[in-house]
């Protein structure tokens, strides 16, 4: 039952239509505080541009983007390298980090002229704004090196760079910076950090080398403390995954979104060398990481199954040559409903301004978009008969009480097309007959007491089911 519906009914006992009212607009007041009160939506530039996204592919971009906005596609994200005048150098001495007078990482003005004449981000956040979207930048834990080398003062403090810094903490995959010390300095330096990048007008940071190998659960505490000392609602999604199921309630309690696997690119499936080696990861691995996480989804709240790298990845890619996503249509269209009925964050990876119209077909489903944003109870049925093997099964509900949709998705693992057949009390129906409606193609299928459907490989269905 809604709130309105509850204060209804009092008010007709004894609750004055007044207060009502006012617990009302308290009631969506406090909805409203929630930083992510929906799993958020955007774009993110590293898997079509890697290090090298500049200001005016970052506009181009953001203008697709904002033709998307009114179905809830909002955040516009600079990946990893914005502070390098040469993000395609070899060497750290050689990608030339700039950093203002108190060891913070600038964006560099050859690649962003807006931040010409130490203005850094804000002109740039502001267009994003003007467009009704939300700005939002890549950082890896840490101090940089260089901050250390020189010994700059942390802004507002006492400290300088060496006070905050732990030489023997360094991020195994990015050799840029050294991790913070949990101390006075440390925290500082965080502060110092947010305080300028929210004054730019930062709706959404994305912390790498923080959630999984290495876990650093300190960094974490500061960077939420740092952020919520700006008074400014900023996102904070901790990356790379598997965040461990053991730090649910840590990280549930300083972020919104975090990362349950290491890197998802461009492929169903891939082959590793090594049994530990998870990257790259195929699109069939959410399917366990997602089952697992699914309890943790919440308002505020989102296990974040990595982006979504459909269409265009160019012209440089943080990962593999440039190409058009390697993603079947029905791999594609899996993904996305997966990740949609999970409720799983949506971050495009693609190159928006080459969007293809099959992708944007996908992206532009109301009613699959309806599930990620307001589906509830989200769940894979644990039990199904052993001849649906290499078939998973997800269920969820929409809206409440007499208004309540059940919503039901099938998704095909094997390599090899599946006719499912399959009674509605196999799927975790009541037994009887049942009419449903398809999600992706408005395509209704008369009363029935079984469901009957051809899967091709790596293919998916999804009904809302009567």
């Amino acid at each position: 039952m809604h709130f309105y519906s509850r204060c209804k009914i009092h008010s007709v006992i004894r609750m004055p239509v007044l207060l009502c009212a006012a617990l009302a607009v308290v009631a969506a007041a406090a909805h409203e505080r929630t930083i992510a009160p929906m799993p958020p939506m955007g774009w993110n530039s590293w898997d079509a541009y890697g290090l090298t996204i500049n200001e005016s592919d970052f506009k181009a971009n953001a203008i697709v983007l904002a033709t998307l906005k009114r179905l809830g596609w909002t955040y516009a994200v600079i990946d990893e390298g914005w502070y390098m005048e040469n993000p395609l150098g070899d060497k750290l001495e050689t990608r030339n980090y700039q950093l203002d007078a108190h060891g913070l990482l600038v964006p560099t003005a050859g690649r962003f002229p807006s931040s010409a004449h130490n203005a850094g981000f804000k002109p740039l956040a502001g267009w994003v704004h003007a467009q009704g979207l939300k700005f939002g930048l890549h950082i890896v834990r840490g101090i940089p090196k260089q901050a250390v080398r020189d010994n700059l003062p942390i802004a507002d403090s006492a400290f300088s760079a060496r006070d905050a810094a732990d030489t023997l903490d360094t991020c195994p995959w990015d050799d840029g910076d050294y991790g913070v010390r949990n101390n006075a300095a440390g925290q500082a330096y965080y502060d110092s950090m947010l305080k300028l990048y929210a004054s730019w007008g930062l709706d959404f940071l994305k912390v790498d080398c923080i959630a999984d190998h290495p876990y650093k659960a300190s960094e974490i505490r500061q960077i939420a403390a740092a952020i919520a000392k700006t008074g400014r609602h900023i996102v904070l999604s901790l990356s790379p995954g598997p965040t461990r199921i053991s730090h649910a309630a840590e990280v549930g309690r300083h972020a919104q979104m975090w990362r349950i696997s290491n890197d998802i690119w461009d492929g169903w499936s891939f082959s590793h060398e090594h049994p530990d080696d998870d990257f790259p990861n195929g699109v069939i691995t959410a399917f366990d990481n997602l089952a697992k996480w699914a309890p943790y989804a919440k308002p505020g709240n989102w296990p974040d199954a990595d982006m979504l790298p459909f269409g265009s990845l160019a012209p440089h890619p943080g990962w593999g040559e440039p190409r058009q996503s390697r993603l079947t249509q029905d791999e594609e269209r899996t993904q996305f409903t997966l990740w949609s009925i999970a409720r799983s964050p949506l971050i495009l990876g693609g190159n928006l301004t080459k969007l293809d119209e099959f992708t944007k077909s996908l992206i532009t489903n109301r009613a699959i978009l309806g599930l990620d944003k307001t589906g509830h109870g989200a769940h894979p049925l644990e039990s199904l008969p052993p001849e649906f093997k290499q078939v998973r099964v997800w269920a969820t509900s929409q809206g409440t009480g007499e208004t309540q949709r059940k919503i039901l998705a099938v998704f095909n693992l094997g390599d090899t097309p599946f006719d499912l057949h399959a009674t509605w009390v196999q799927l975790g129906f009541a037994e009887g007959r049942h009419s449903a409606r398809s999600l992706w193609d408005d395509v209704a299928l008369a009363g029935s007491e079984r469901l009957g459907v051809s899967l091709p490989a790596h293919g998916s269905a999804v009904w809302q089911v009567d």
